[in-house]
């Protein structure tokens, strides 16, 4: 497609997307969908922000520190604007730069992300956790000269000894620190006339595979995530109240506690994710009435519930791994709601596939977002028959653009992107998720979907987590691997194996049931908490087995 006269000095983002050949096909207006076709000139954080604040006054509550701070959608958009004059005045940063933003979630860290959209450069967003070389990584891959860092997350950024990185440290004491120079600046910054398919944020993947991409996302694309999973699934209220543990780092956190909350003109809580009990606090203290976690931190919620006032709560979403239906009933038994589940991908920016309310189907992931259209296809890019496993194809408003990434190939085919999931789509047209693609394990002709048996394991009350692998062997081909992390008390003995053992028999068919069953303390993550199934695989973790 032809793109919009770019305002970005700095061309280096546009000129490293995949040739106009590889890119999926991107569908503004499909039939009984939104509308999803923007003004050629736009730049998403002034409409997330300023004409949030337009429309609904300025003195309405945008951002909650989570000590008892409240920043009004006004207080905000000054301190967005007196950085954004920081950074083109005093830090030198272009339209088209790339920014590195680095903290944990605060207020500041949202209030730099919006800044460095509204200066019209391009915001790259990490996370935390992440260390010197893998900093290193994604600075050498996005030509990063530019970044803003929580003083508290400055010494693996200064490890990771970037050429010519340029840091301005935010929240410390320094007489340079950002916050006291834009503290002079001019409370109003008239936005960067940025067109509606520039770059605005490159989002690399989360690393399950140990390899990280870019992915490329233009000022249209926020809008459309918001226009469309948002707007129709999620249907959030002025008058709510979002927090999560996603990271701003992580697409799933971006959405989901910031630009789904600003295009709506609700309020949401940014706070650095600490476990189970502190993500319950903050929904009682702070009356959350909009949820975005994974199933993970939901499994874990549902044994410290006791104590916590959630009646708050009207939605909560899950995503980032696979939902268990038996998790799905255990949170409505326990608190009344319904979760909503999805998939998305850092190369969608978020979820295209989910339901809601009486539209939700236990053990499925939903039904497209409208906006989206999804197939269930076979290698040969076919069409596999409703009940027939397959690789899921997914196309919209959004989609995959690496930066410089030889691997566009192989995510984008005849125009559809191919997430890497297997799929099975019902008769009905729900969508029910089987494994990762490269999760299938195929034993002695058998294909074994590594969740079904994680599903299983679950079930039994000793049992934590399950994460289930593939191992190779001369005579089967592979061998099922279950990975556990037992309740606590619960010894790691040879008879502890034989009790899961004998349980998954009679919870799936035998040929399913694990061959070996490895203990450990803990499952390997990556800090937004996924799965990282290609270090099991490795045998990269070498803890006693039984």
């Amino acid at each position: 497609m032809e793109l919009m006269p770019s305002a970005h000095i700095d061309t280096f983002p546009r000129d490293h997307l995949p040739p106009a050949a590889q890119w999926p096909e991107l569908r503004f207006d499909l039939p009984g969908a939104p509308d999803l076709r923007y003004p050629g000139r736009l730049n998403c954080a002034e409409r997330l922000l300023d004409a949030t604040a337009d429309r609904l006054g300025p003195r309405r509550p945008a951002v909650l520190d989570g000590t008892g701070g409240v920043w009004s959608y006004g207080l905000l958009k000054e301190r967005v604007d007196r950085i954004a004059h920081t950074l083109t005045e005093d830090l030198g940063v272009v339209p088209g730069n790339r920014v590195l933003l680095r903290g944990p979630t605060t207020p500041w860290l949202a209030a730099c992300w919006l800044a460095v959209l509204k200066a019209g450069a391009v915001a790259v967003t990490v996370l935390a956790a992440q260390r010197p070389h893998e900093l290193a990584t994604v600075c050498r891959i996005a030509r990063v000269r530019h970044a803003l860092c929580d003083a508290r997350s400055a010494d693996d950024l200064n490890a990771a000894d970037i050429p010519d990185l340029r840091i301005a440290l935010y929240g410390g004491n320094a007489p340079d620190d950002l916050l006291r120079l834009s503290a002079n600046k001019p409370a109003s910054y008239g936005a960067v006339d940025t067109s509606a398919d520039d770059v605005a944020l490159i989002a690399f993947t989360s690393g399950t595979t140990g390899h990280p991409k870019g992915c490329v996302h233009f000022h249209r694309d926020v809008l459309a995530i918001a226009d469309t999973f948002s707007a129709h699934i999620l249907r959030p209220r002025p008058d709510d109240v979002f927090a999560g543990s996603p990271p701003l780092g992580f697409t799933y956190g971006l959405g989901g506690l910031l630009v789904f909350p600003l295009h709506a003109g609700a309020s949401t809580v940014l706070t650095d994710w600490s476990g189970p009990e502190r993500l319950l606090a903050d929904v009682q203290q702070h009356r959350v009435s909009v949820l975005f976690t994974a199933p993970t931190a939901y499994r874990a919620m549902l044994g410290a519930l006791g104590p916590y006032d959630v009646s708050s709560l009207r939605r909560c979403v899950s995503a980032g791994e696979h939902l268990p239906a038996d998790l799905w009933h255990a949170w409505r038994h326990a608190t009344g709601l319904r979760l909503i589940n999805g998939i998305g991908a850092t190369e969608m920016l978020h979820v295209f596939i989910s339901a809601a309310d009486d539209r939700v189907r236990p053990g499925t992931t939903g039904l497209p977002v409208p906006g989206y259209e999804a197939r269930v296809v076979g290698a040969d890019g076919a069409d596999v028959p409703d009940g027939r496993p397959g690789l899921l194809a997914v196309r919209g408003p959004t989609g995959c653009r690496y930066l410089a990434d030889e691997r566009q190939r192989v995510y984008v085919r005849d125009g559809w992107n191919l997430t890497g999931d297997t799929y099975v789509r019902e008769p009905d047209g729900y969508f029910r998720f089987v494994a990762r693609a490269d999760d299938m394990i195929v034993s002695a002709g058998y294909n074994i979907a590594g969740p079904e048996v994680e599903e299983a394991l679950l079930r039994h009350p000793d049992v934590l987590e399950a994460a289930v692998v593939g191992r190779p062997d001369e005579r089967r081909g592979q061998i099922v691997v279950a990975h556990v992390v037992l309740r606590e008390g619960v010894p790691p003995t040879a008879q502890t194996v034989a009790e899961l053992r004998e349980f998954t028999k009679k919870e799936i068919v035998p040929y399913k049931c694990p061959r070996e069953i490895v203990f450990l303390p803990a499952l390997p993550r990556t800090p937004t908490g996924k799965l990282q199934r290609f270090r099991l695989r490795s045998g990269a973790l070498q803890f006693p087995r039984d």
